[in-house]
């Protein structure tokens, strides 16, 4: 720790002055530095901190340090964006270490599986310090560049010499490039002779949907374990492949704020251990000392936990990384003037992620053999036993599709799967297609716990005291969702099983079984079970295919097809019948040969059970007041998932756009609510024969007025009262005596509010099995995923239809945690309704089933209302 600091207190008097004259250094710290090594200034045109760099300056610039220093810096690239943009991290490191520089990596490769750092010869730590994963967090990208050049040009550097020599630097610096290049054009096109600190001019007011998020409008901190976007599973390979012993992920947070970095507020996932939360310490007691030199006030240990497993900072805490989350306040442009006065610079975040992160890698390198040895001892254990023992086991028969895609995801991730072929049994249980089998003896055991166990048990004692603030008026400090166990997700079951026997491994590259068989003298029967069949009729209906989809469950011999089964007939498809096997081996879907069109029980196809389908056009409100991640997870599910096109009509045009030309409209959650004029446009749209399919609390927009669409209310807190407005309200009220805590509490409380908040939870629903919008789930209902404090009131038999609802009270939590209120106000409420509208229809997701992306097992309700509904409406 004393070397430390005194290493740090060089730095300290050449920082004082650095918010005011930021281009004095393009280090941002005194010394000497190479002259053949380029500033920003040099390759760019502008110095550091003076102007926000651009993706595509950025990455010049690094191409730039790799063409001066190609010794001991390399550039990668790990992934492309949506927009075509290249992600790229750069390998800084001794020339010496550069040299062996492939060796290094395949050593790190056996510490991973558990092999002692003493047995490997050219072990070295990997310190990853990843930038700016939200775009419009902008300072932590010009703050890489300056660590890279500080690395590469510092010369009689001690620090520098020890970061370089005793360990490997990977620089990650714009992991969201797309969202960066929307904010950086958006901030420059408003830009005048000078840019302006007040917080309401446009610089600070970004138009939708703002640079936080990637192209598909997701947030990329929330999906490390979905790997749902291209960035993800770039970076999963990435750090795969370096396993390094500590990662920070560099952010911005409100600009009135300070600066964040850990220890992390509690709670803490149950699966990191004691040994990770220490070194936690460790590092944020060193990165406190460089900044307490700066005179840079801070704060740990609130607001930003250590539980979800899908962000960067926790994902590789449970690979057994250090990892960790650093947050500056944000300009959000280049100058910002806080509510108490102070002016906050661009390059006052430039030089705070700067310092930090260098910081951290300086603490690293000081203590190689103390971070590898505690890697190493983190993934032997779990290889030996120590984060449990036993084999999960995932049943294929229900959601064969989406249980071979999960053992993908869980292989992309270094989670060893294996496939046990059916008929099977394993622990007692008959699996007739066979199951995946996962056992718990993995470097990476602890991430399987977290993903797989059916619940990941919030502390008891973060339990009480969050029980405790909210007797007291206070709110909870949940972060982010409780629950995200990945089977339930994808509709499967999970079971644990002490031994497994067998089996064929499963790699991320593997293409998917198919069940295609080639088609019978009739056709060819899609049965609608999974989301692979709905990309396979999506597909199908798009190549010109008719299918015809039945709403009620049909026998033939001893095969039961059930509800939803599209049929594509030969006589319908005379030329074209073989290409849907064609489609469904390229997919991994299931086809059926269908020798004649007789069925031993059940409608035949020519019933009014079966409606003929087209391939539906599909529109979605965008724009302003639409919430961008909603949009962005429903945009994502149809088009990259399901396969289904989606045109984006902004909320503005909505009251002049011809909606006729479209099947169906959807309508994302908002931020507030739709004006008017859009509300009506889309009321008028359902009226005149479209379907309109409204997530989550955009429902609000459709109930109780001229433009309402559900005749349902929201709920007030359970045994509260709507609020009333009174024009003269008394002055004086009776007399009352409250005679303990609990009716004082009574008494101050605000019966007209909402229920509580909750941050996320999975639950249990029930169906209405007589509803096409149900068809796929006869057998098992979904678990979806709730927010708490949207009720909705169940629609009257008279107006529409509950067509899922959320299961009775004592049965309602599958996992997370729920407030006991609510859990008692939630069970039979609706999920998913559904109402005439005119000659249109109106259905309505209480809780948006597509968010994050990741809720696959709710795919057939959306298919459902997209597909299936225009032919039914027609």
């Amino acid at each position: 720790m004393k070397r430390l600091l005194a290493a740090f207190s060089l730095c300290i008097l050449a920082l004082a002055g650095l918010a005011a004259n930021p281009a004095q250094a393009q280090s941002l710290l005194e010394g000497r530095f190479a002259d053949d090594v380029p500033t920003l200034e040099q390759v760019v045109g502008h110095a550091t901190g003076t102007r926000i760099s651009s993706p595509e300056e950025a990455l010049s610039y690094l191409r730039a340090l790799e063409q001066a220093a190609p010794d001991r810096f390399r550039l990668v690239q790990y992934a492309t964006s949506w927009e075509g943009r290249p992600l790229v991290y750069a390998v800084v490191t001794s020339a010496a270490n550069m040299a062996r520089i492939d060796a290094v990596r395949a050593d790190l490769s056996q510490l991973a599986n558990g092999t002692s750092p003493q047995a490997l010869s050219n072990i070295l730590p990997v310190t990853w310090l990843s930038y700016g994963v939200h775009g419009d967090e902008i300072s932590s990208t010009d703050a890489a560049l300056v660590l890279a050049y500080h690395l590469l040009a510092a010369q009689g550097d001690e620090m520098v010499d020890t970061i370089m020599g005793n360990s490997v630097v990977i620089i990650d610096p714009s992991q969201n490039p797309d969202g960066r290049g929307r904010f950086v054009n958006k901030y420059r096109e408003q830009l005048g002779i000078q840019p302006f600190a007040d917080r309401y001019t446009a610089g600070h007011d970004q138009p939708w949907p703002g640079g936080r998020f990637n192209h598909y409008l997701f947030d990329l901190n929330r999906d490390w374990f979905a790997l749902t976007q291209p960035e993800t599973r770039g970076k999963i390979t990435a750090v795969r492949e370096w396993q390094p012993v500590v990662l920070v992920d560099a952010h911005e947070m409100g600009g009135d704020s300070s600066y964040f970095f850990p220890p992390s507020a509690d709670p803490f996932n149950p699966n990191v251990t004691q040994g990770q939360r220490a070194k936690q310490v460790l590092l944020g007691r060193n990165v406190a000392a460089a900044m307490d030199g700066l005179g840079q006030t801070y704060y740990t240990r609130e607001v930003f936990d250590l539980f979800y497993p899908g962000y960067g900072d926790t994902w590789p805490t449970l690979n057994g990384s250090i990892a960790m989350t650093y947050e500056q306040s944000s300009a959000r442009g280049q100058v910002w003037e806080r509510t108490d006065g102070s002016m906050l610079t661009y390059a006052d975040g430039v030089r705070n992620h700067f310092i930090t992160t260098l910081a951290t890698a300086e603490t690293v390198a000081r203590n190689a053999d103390m971070f590898l040895n505690d890697y190493a001892d983190y993934r032997r254990s779990a290889i030996g036993g120590a984060a449990g023992t036993g084999h999960y086991v995932i049943d294929l028969a229900q959601r064969r599709w989406n249980g071979e895609q999960l053992a993908r995801r869980l292989a992309f991730q270094g989670i060893a799967v294996r496939r046990i072929e059916g008929p099977a049994s394993a622990c007692g249980v008959n699996y007739p297609r066979g199951y995946l089998a996962v056992d718990r003896r993995q470097g990476a055991a602890r991430l399987i716990r977290s993903l797989l166990d059916a619940n990941t048990d919030l502390p008891a004692d973060f339990v009480s005291e969050q029980e405790s603030r909210r007797n007291r008026d206070l709110e909870h400090e949940l972060y982010d969702t409780t629950a995200w166990s990945v089977g339930m997700m994808s509709g499967l079951d999970v079971a644990l099983c002490n031994t497994v026997a067998g089996g064929t491994a499963i790699t991320a590259e593997d293409p998917l079984p198919s069940m295609a068989a080639d088609a019978g003298a009739f056709g060819l029967a899609v049965p609608w079970t999974d989301s692979g069949q709905v990309r396979l009729v999506a597909q199908a209906l798009a190549a010109g295919l008719e299918g015809r989809s039945t709403d009620a469950a049909f026998t033939i011999g001893a095969r039961e097809f059930p509800r939803g089964t599209v049929v594509f007939s030969r006589a319908d498809n005379p030329d074209t019948i073989g290409d849907l096997t064609s489609l469904a081996r390229q997919i991994g879907a299931e086809v059926v040969a269908l020798d004649n069109g007789w069925v031993d029980d059940g409608p035949n196809l020519g019933s009014d059970h079966f409606v003929r389908l087209a391939m539906p056009k599909v529109a979605m409100v965008w724009d302003d007041g639409v919430n961008p991640t909603s949009a962005g997870s429903a945009r994502y599910t149809l088009e990259q998932r399901l396969g289904i096109p989606v045109a984006p009509i902004r909320s503005g045009t909505l009251p002049v756009a011809d909606l006729a030309r479209y099947d169906v409209l959807i309508v994302p959650e908002t931020e507030g609510s739709l004006d008017e004029a859009a509300r009506g446009a889309i009321a008028t749209y359902a009226r005149e024969g479209g379907v309109v399919v409204v997530l989550g609390n955009a429902m609000l927009g459709f109930t109780g007025s001229e433009n309402a669409l559900f005749a349902t209310a929201r709920e007030t807190v359970l045994g509260g009262e709507p609020s009333k407005e009174e024009e003269n309200p008394a002055t004086m009220v009776a007399g009352e005596a409250i005679a303990d805590e609990a009716a004082y509490r009574a008494a101050i409380a605000d019966n007209a509010r909402r229920p509580d908040t909750l941050p996320g939870a999975l639950l249990h629903t029930a169906i209405d099995s007589d509803n096409f919008l149900s068809a796929g789930y006869d057998d098992a209902a979904p678990v979806v995923f709730a927010s708490g404090d949207l009720v909705f009131a169940p629609l009257n038999r008279d107006d529409g239809m509950n067509v899922v609802r959320f299961a009775a009270a004592d049965s309602l939590l599958a996992s997370g945690y729920v407030w006991d209120e609510n859990r008692r106000q939630m069970a039979f409420k609706p999920f998913l309704m559904a109402q005439g509208a005119g000659s249109g229809l109106a259905i309505g997701f209480t809780h948006d089933p597509t968010v994050r992306g990741y809720l696959d097992g709710l795919d057939l309700l959306l298919a459902n209302a997209v597909i299936v509904a225009p032919a039914r409406v027609r």
